[in-house]
């Protein structure tokens, strides 16, 4: 009996699965659509994938007339994309490629079996079907990949080595699948990760980016990045990570950095704040202490020391997602956080508007996503002083609306612009001018708005003390 739940989904795809019928062919829903199905995910989540033994040349045949939109860049790969309405379609013949041990490209082969289509899938929870087009839906599970689910157990549907060699991606993406679902993958699948973890460096970047992207956005990532790190896959792309487990965090009370970070990035989540980027927090959660092996043996908690920190991590944020081929606005982004990571905690001497405003215009754009992550940065076990940090946030940001409300904080300029310094000084655009406004730019930070009868006096006196000094020289 078909589960209630896989009505809606049925009767969306009756059309098309009507269609292919009358052609005489098969139609199946697979992978990814029928696990989410059986797992229960949300229904206006799920991707329509489907495959076919009918070759793709049939299958834009069948679908002329009734997809509103068809595409066929991956034709020569079997497969034809097809939109109808607002949902979107993948259709695949059936495929049984041969891969070669030098690369990721297979030889594209098609099948007429569903059977073998579903053997060379990467993972037995994903490697079930469901046929749309006999008189009852119909499961295909060859691999037992519903019991699996049911049990949480991770497997591949041929030997481990089998399939990681096929897609060496798929070790990744087992870690995603762990931690998703909360899996326990079978000891042959470990020992395969482990013994073939090298093969990972045929695969691009780019590739291994979106992956990582996938995997820091699952709802508990840490169980997929303990995995990355046990089996030495991490190694191959992001050598950072195992290296903070060596390193003590007395601060925190882990017994390494990774621990805490692992504990931050969870703390990361998709609701902490009103409007945030999630996945460029939890990016920069995951690289915010990365430069502490670095740093070590220097004392926590004294500006010098958070500045080196800062400072180091970024560097070394910076060059491990430019390796990774992040877009180059992630790349500053998540630089920026890393760096200005521990900026909260410079401020000691309580929230004075000038701490307020310096505070701001450093994050510039990225506020709320700092506010975030240092919040989330607290995993100490001591309570007192998680309350107290937690108090000081709270009173950062109510000193924040406050401001706001009275000067426009999140834009925060010098109170005369370039055309009026260079206007009332007499001069041409140079060097010079740029000075006079960062000048200008410390008094607004520290007093705020101070009037332009005043602010140009002061801008006066700055003129001839820096004359004066020239002449003198």
């Amino acid at each position: 009996m078909v589960p209630e739940r896989f009505a809606p989904v049925l009767a969306e795809v009756a059309d098309v699965a009507a269609l292919f019928r009358q052609a005489g062919h098969r139609l199946y829903l697979v992978g990814g659509t029928v696990r989410d199905l059986l797992s229960g995910q949300p229904l206006d989540k799920l991707d329509f994938d489907a495959t076919t033994e009918a070759r793709p040349e049939a299958v834009k045949k069948i679908i002329a007339g009734w997809a509103d939109a068809v595409w066929t860049q991956g034709e020569k790969f079997g497969t034809i994309g097809a939109r109808k309405g607002e949902r979107v379609y993948e259709i695949t013949t059936h495929r049984a490629e041969a891969y070669h041990s030098d690369t990721r490209k297979p030889d594209v082969e098609f099948a007429d079996a569903i059977e073998t289509d579903l053997s060379r899938r990467d993972f037995t929870i994903n490697a079930m079907a469901l046929e749309v087009t006999t008189d009852s839906p119909t499961l295909v599970d060859p691999f037992d990949g519903a019991a699996d689910l049911l049990t949480k157990t991770l497997r591949t549907p041929l030997a481990a080595d089998i399939s990681f060699s096929d897609d060496p991606l798929r070790m990744m993406r087992a870690a995603r699948f762990i931690a998703r679902f909360g899996m326990t993958p079978v000891p042959e699948l470990v020992a395969a990760v482990r013994t073939m973890k090298d093969r990972l460096e045929i695969v691009s970047s780019e590739r291994i980016r979106d992956e990582l992207n996938k995997l820091i956005t699952v709802d508990t990532p840490s169980l997929g990045l303990w995995f990355l790190v046990d089996t030495g896959l991490a190694d191959l792309f992001l050598p950072e990570l195992p290296a903070m487990r060596l390193e003590n965090d007395p601060i925190h009370r882990h017994k390494d950095v990774l621990t805490h970070t692992l504990a931050v990035i969870e703390n990361v989540r998709p609701d902490a704040a009103p409007a945030f980027d999630f996945r460029l927090t939890r990016l920069a959660a995951l690289f915010h202490d990365i430069g502490k092996p670095r740093t070590r043996g220097f004392l926590e908690g004294k500006g010098t020391t958070f500045h080196m920190h800062d400072v180091v991590g970024a560097k070394m944020t910076r060059k491990r997602l430019v390796a990774l081929k992040f877009p180059n606005e992630d790349v500053e982004k998540i630089t920026e956080l890393v760096r200005l990571h521990l900026r909260f905690h410079t401020y000691e001497m309580g929230w004075t508007d000038s701490a307020v405003r310096r505070y701001v215009n450093d994050a510039g754009p990225l506020l709320d996503e700092l506010n975030v992550l240092t919040r989330c940065d607290c995993t100490t076990r001591n309570v007192k002083k998680a309350e107290r940090l937690a108090k000081r946030m709270d009173e950062l940001e109510a000193r924040i609306s406050t401001l706001a409300a009275q000067e426009e904080l999140k834009a925060i300029r010098p109170e005369m612009n370039g055309v009026e310094v260079m206007e009332h000084l007499g001069l041409e655009p140079s060097p010079v001018v740029g000075k006079a406004l960062s000048f200008l730019l410390e008094i607004r930070l520290d007093e705020g708005l101070i009037g332009d009868t005043e602010i140009r006096r002061r801008l006066d006196a700055w003129w001839q003390a820096r004359s004066g000094a020239s002449t003198s020289d």
